[in-house]
């Protein structure tokens, strides 16, 4: 099973496979809206991809993207599409890949969760307990699948990659699993239980390695899933879930550098709900005077926000 699963760069419009497996989250987003738009030449993707939650759609895909078919499985809205509904969204699609499409053997599908807030590897780690597990467990059918996970962001491509390498522990016999392995295959069954931390920064290029080594790092490292959402205009389910994750964060850290309005209005929010707030700053005069009086970490570079949130969390822990 070391072949069975791989992770690749690109754009799954343009990745040749037998079955590109997307999700229908009661609405277009991401990859999924990418794929509906050549499937139809419509800016609204077709009319007839809508599948209700446990309901799904087959599509040919006559040349317009590379994979030969696209399936398309409803689940909830991305309120609801929490790590287990991850886990359980990769066992349902084998499930009807094996009794729709018999013969494909070679199937992609992307990433889930990141974009709208979910923490990276326990995400991923969801998705990828869920493959193993039915590959493992539930049908012989599944042993001869080639599954390519497909990722446009090449850093993140290389981070599910280096994931995927350390947790080889998925494919080994049960018997050879230990206690503190076996945690980490039951990601996706009990994440939501997990405390975390929600990150409100601005989402761009610049601030993406302040985020990934100088934040997440820290966090996961503290034992907290680190959730943000990835968007810069929210709207709709999107607003729902940041509200939601807020206000059951164990703490919400601001980065307020660029005096971003999202930022405030998320760090607002936390007050209101009593949930402890911890901000940071390349740049003191990047402060409004409504913070200021605030304990705020002022960071020279991502090392540094590294080693002064370690510290921090380590407070928080006790």
């Amino acid at each position: 099973m070391n072949d069975a699963i791989k992770i690749v760069n690109g754009n799954v419009e343009d990745f040749a496979c037998d079955v590109l497996v997307l999700k229908y989250a009661q609405g277009f987003h991401g990859a999924d809206s990418a794929v509906a738009r050549l499937l139809s030449g419509s800016v609204f993707g077709p009319s007839n991809i809508a599948p209700l939650p446990g309901e799904f759609v087959l599509f040919p895909g006559n040349g317009k993207v590379a994979a030969k078919f696209i399936l398309f499985v409803g689940v909830e809205r991305l309120i609801k599409f929490g790590y287990s509904q991850i886990r359980e969204f990769t066992r349902f699609a084998l499930q009807l890949l094996s009794l729709r499409l018999p013969d494909a053997t070679n199937i992609a599908m992307t990433m889930h969760g990141v974009g709208y807030g979910l923490d990276e590897r326990e995400a991923f780690l969801a998705q990828l307990g869920g493959l193993i597990y039915a590959m493992k467990h539930e049908h012989e059918k599944y042993s001869s699948y080639k599954i390519t996970i497909v990722e446009k962001n090449w850093k993140r491509s290389n981070r599910l990659q280096n994931l995927l390498f350390e947790n080889t522990t998925f494919q080994k016999p049960d018997s050879l699993i230990s206690e503190t392995q076996k945690s980490e295959i039951q990601a996706g069954i009990s994440s939501e239980k997990k405390p975390h931390i929600f990150v409100a920064m601005p989402f761009n290029d610049e601030m993406e390695d302040v985020f990934i080594f100088g934040i997440q790092g820290p966090v996961n490292r503290a034992g907290y899933l680190c959730e943000r959402v990835d968007m810069d205009i929210f709207t709709g389910d999107i607003v729902s879930r940041i509200l939601e994750r807020i206000s059951t964060a164990s703490l919400v850290i601001g980065d307020l550098t660029g005096a971003n309005a999202n930022v405030y209005l998320e760090i607002g929010y936390a007050w209101g709900k009593n949930v402890p707030t911890l901000l940071l700053t390349r740049r003191e005069e990047d402060l409004k005077f409504d913070v200021k009086s605030q304990r705020c970490i002022i960071y020279k570079n991502i090392n540094d926000l590294a080693r002064k949130l370690e510290a921090d969390l380590k407070c928080l822990s006790k």
